[in-house]
């Protein structure tokens, strides 16, 4: 099973700040994603996960009944905790967010 991979405005915003091999990384990351996406370190839960990439943590969560993942915030480690409480703060808003773009 194959899952389709988004990203919301904020995370693009954030992804487009960061240097180009960077943003290839996470680009190359997200296709790995697509067959397998419970890959990267969980957070709290099975569906919510970080992957480090130079020192920054990009968060994604793993929708299985819509076969998606949407990665969300980019942190790095001084902000983590921050970043992973707001996304965990924000997750109705993320999931109507991905039902808008899957409809």
């Amino acid at each position: 099973m194959s899952y389709k991979i988004y990203e919301t405005e904020g995370f693009g915003e954030e992804k487009d700040k960061l240097e180009g091999f960077e943003q290839k990384r996470i680009d190359k990351f997200s296709l790995k994603l697509k067959e397998n996406p419970y890959q990267g370190d969980p957070l709290r839960y099975k569906w919510f996960r970080e992957k480090r990439i130079n020192g920054k943590r990009v968060y994604f969560l793993i929708f299985d009944d819509l076969t998606a993942v949407l990665f969300v915030a980019i942190s790095d480690k001084k902000t983590q905790q921050e970043t992973i409480d707001s996304v965990l703060n924000k997750l109705k808003e993320f999931r109507m967010y991905l039902e808008g773009k899957i409809d």
